[in-house]
């Protein structure tokens, strides 16, 4: 599985952008997809996560209410919804590939990883 993710920019603070990650391959229904992000100098961190079977949905303490995680599997995509954007969620924000349903929020249960895509939030 190749994954793009793509829909990165500069932002003020309270707005909103939705990134979107395109998969190749035909099994993209069969992998739970995840949303991390990593900050300059800190760790890379769990954001959300969506299930392959029956689509369910878990997400950071830190974007709960705010971020929303979608998939279409028709189109081979996932779609992280950012709304009242902080100058603390500016990080590069990866997508990947789990292919099982366990383990959603931990990096290493994630096999294909995405290449990143900026997001910087202005105060």
């Amino acid at each position: 599985v190749q994954l793009q993710a793509s829909g990165g920019g500069l932002v003020q603070a309270g707005g909103s952008l939705r990134l979107s990650c395109a998969a190749s391959g035909r099994t993209f229904s069969r992998y739970s997809m995840g949303w991390f992000r990593q900050a300059p100098g800190k760790e890379r961190e769990f954001v959300a996560a969506i299930s392959s079977n029956y689509g369910f949905t878990f997400s950071g303490d830190s974007v709960k209410g705010r971020f929303t995680i979608s998939r279409d599997n028709a189109k081979n995509t996932v779609y992280l919804q950012m709304n009242s954007l902080e100058p603390e969620d500016t990080a590069v924000y990866y997508c990947a590939a789990n292919p099982n349903n366990n383990g959603l929020r931990y990096l290493r249960a994630y096999e294909y990883w995405g290449q990143g895509t900026l997001v910087t939030v202005s105060s």
